[in-house]
């Protein structure tokens, strides 16, 4: 999986990776797609955000319920 991806299979493995190892092929062709893709790279922060922000709300929620 080289070369030039969509920005769908761009967010779809940038939400994979959170989850999981992406192979070598599937993280050069994330990297090359955001390096020219402001969107994505927003999408990509969004995501991290979004899943810190529940990380942590979980953990405030797991001290208030002790």
């Amino acid at each position: 999986m080289m070369g030039i991806i969509s920005c769908k299979e761009s967010t779809r493995l940038v939400s994979q990776g959170l989850d999981r190892e992406l192979a070598f092929g599937e993280r050069v062709a994330v990297r090359l797609h955001l390096a020219i893709c402001l969107g994505c790279r927003r999408a990509g922060s969004q995501m991290r955000f979004l899943r810190k922000a529940v990380r942590e709300l979980a953990e405030v929620d797991l001290k208030t319920s002790l």
